[in-house]
């Protein structure tokens, strides 16, 4: 309920719209097209579905599926220590991976389905491979694929597969292999077929850095779960947390293992297998905005980290004083972790309002936008819209509804948005300014009485516009300044600067579907005429 609630005045983020404008039809190439080098086919799948059942309108249909995935996980993850630790440590791991806040990237962004889902079928696949029976390892087979389906992260689960079946060949011979080849055979075929053509950033130099990279996300992820992190672009651990949590934890493993207090279960090489392989690959193909402490990279990480110390302690049972501290550190850690998912949440609801208010533009200009027009950063205010562009996404709104604000409502939203909105409507009508030098108050203001207003010097009062020409004029004097607003309510995010006295600027507002006026100010030393 709470990854629910936060997510109720959420809309589609970043990647999200590549599916959105790119994949909301139903083919071979919307469903096998790779994703940053991702495979993501049960994603695209999921999304198309989710689009022609409910729409555009909502996104909080991605919020359930989401939600609903995190606590299946959590799920299994509570079974898998349960069979190792008991009951109280289970539920103090499922607990800690359900508030790692600093992952809150895959909490609270449904894109991220590909990651959580991953995960979800590959702890599904190591649970069964414990039955150690042909049932077993027929399911084992099919979840694997399908943690393959949902992203490449399924290749570390592939990995802890081989480990298994390497690890029993001489109890359960090795006929069981079929159950890690086949998924990766057909992950073969489509990286023939599709995935060759992503973009990779694979380099001797990744591979070389590659052990620190491991380091580093083991140490992010370990953190992140006890509640040491907050959400930043800087390094997890950069107070030296993390790193000093790490050591501590391998020299208290080493030490009760040398005291042959330990007995790790033998399910552990799977497991670590699929951390080393996850952590690696990502090291491997690692871009400025994939490093390691990176907030999408942590629910993984998070997860595996609390099936290996499963593992290591497998078979010891903690006393009572022992799972009063672990309990008092698992609430602790939860409550700590709120913060950063609220943080997260936060630049989440301000992406929102930019992405609204950028939509709503689009739509008010609908009737003269160019169908190329892009919310390009500089134009959108963010980033992140970049996959949409006006033609794509007014032929999406068509289909399925719209998710952007009203006139009415953008009226009312944050002044940021509303600024942000009469850039881009600026530029999907377009709005036009063209000055010419000569001209003069009064020159051209002749015929035009009832039309024209004279705005006295330093400025006045801004003058409310509608569609149409409208024809400035500047006396002699020095350079002017003319601002332009529609939906912002104390800034003027369209300012042109240094127009030279004397000259006439004509303004051309094409005509669009919203009746709220422009609002026209000009800063004139000497003074200037307003007629249209």
């Amino acid at each position: 309920m709470l990854l629910l609630s936060l997510a109720a005045d959420l809309t589609f983020f970043q990647d999200s719209w590549e599916f959105l404008m790119n994949r909301r039809e139903l083919s071979v190439d919307a469903l096998l097209q790779p994703h940053n080098e991702h495979i993501v086919l049960l994603p695209v799948a999921i999304e198309i579905l989710l689009l022609h059942a409910f729409g555009m309108s909502s996104a909080m249909p991605e919020f359930v599926v989401l939600t609903a995935l995190l606590l299946a996980t959590a799920v299994l993850v509570f079974v898998y220590v349960r069979r190792r630790l008991g009951e109280w440590p289970a539920l103090m791991a499922a607990v800690l991976l359900l508030f790692v806040g600093p992952a809150w990237q895959d909490l609270l962004w449904p894109f991220e389905i590909g990651f959580v889902g991953s995960v979800l079928c590959g702890v599904a696949m190591l649970l069964a491979l414990e039955r150690e029976d042909a049932r077993g390892d027929a399911w084992a087979g099919v979840l694997l694929l399908l943690s393959l389906a949902f992203s490449s992260l399924g290749l570390a689960f592939a990995a802890a597969a081989i480990v298994d079946v390497a690890q029993q060949r001489r109890r359960l011979g090795l006929r069981r292999a079929y159950l890690a080849a086949l998924p990766l055979l057909l992950y073969a075929a489509w990286y023939a077929g599709w995935g060759h053509e992503a973009e990779g950033h694979v380099s001797l130099h990744n591979v070389l850095v590659s052990p620190r990279f491991v380091l580093e996300a083991a140490t992010a992820a370990t953190e992140a779960l006890v509640g040491m992190s907050g959400i930043t672009d800087q390094p997890v651990g950069q107070a030296a947390w993390g790193p000093a949590l790490l050591v501590l934890l391998l020299a208290a493993l080493a030490y009760a293992w040398y005291r042959r207090a330990l007995r790790p279960s033998p399910r552990l090489w799977p497991a670590l297998a699929a951390a080393a392989t996850f952590w690696f690959l990502a090291g491997f193909n690692f871009i400025a905005g994939r490093e390691a402490w990176s907030s999408r990279y942590l629910y993984a990480g998070a997860a595996l980290v609390l099936l290996i110390v499963a593992d290591l302690l497998a078979g010891t049972r903690p006393g009572r004083r022992a799972l009063l501290v672990a309990g008092a550190v698992t609430a602790l850690a939860a409550a700590s972790n709120l913060v950063p998912l609220r943080d997260g949440h936060d630049f989440l609801e301000a992406q929102t309002v930019l992405t609204r208010a950028d939509l709503a533009a689009i739509e008010i200009a609908r009737d003269s936008v160019d169908p190329s027009f892009g919310l390009t950063p500089e134009v959108a205010g963010t980033p992140f819209l970049i996959d949409v562009n006006a033609g794509e996404y007014l032929e999406a709104v068509e289909e399925h509804g719209s998710p952007a604000y009203t006139p009415a409502k953008l009226a009312g939203a944050p002044e940021y948005g509303r600024v942000q909105a009469d850039v881009v409507l600026a530029g999907a009508l377009p709005v036009s300014m063209q000055t010419e030098g000569g001209g003069g108050a009064g020159a051209n203001s002749a015929g035009a009485e009832g039309r024209c207003e004279t705005i006295p010097p330093g400025g006045g009062r801004p003058l409310a516009l509608r569609s149409g020409a409208t024809r400035i004029e500047l006396r002699p004097g020095p350079p002017a300044t003319i601002r332009l607003h529609r939906f912002a309510a104390t800034e003027f995010p369209l300012v042109s600067e240094g127009v030279v006295g004397g000259s006439t600027t004509l303004l051309h507002i094409p005509s669009d579907r919203a009746r709220r006026p422009w609002r026209l100010r000009i800063d004139a030393a000497r003074g200037a005429t307003a007629c249209g």
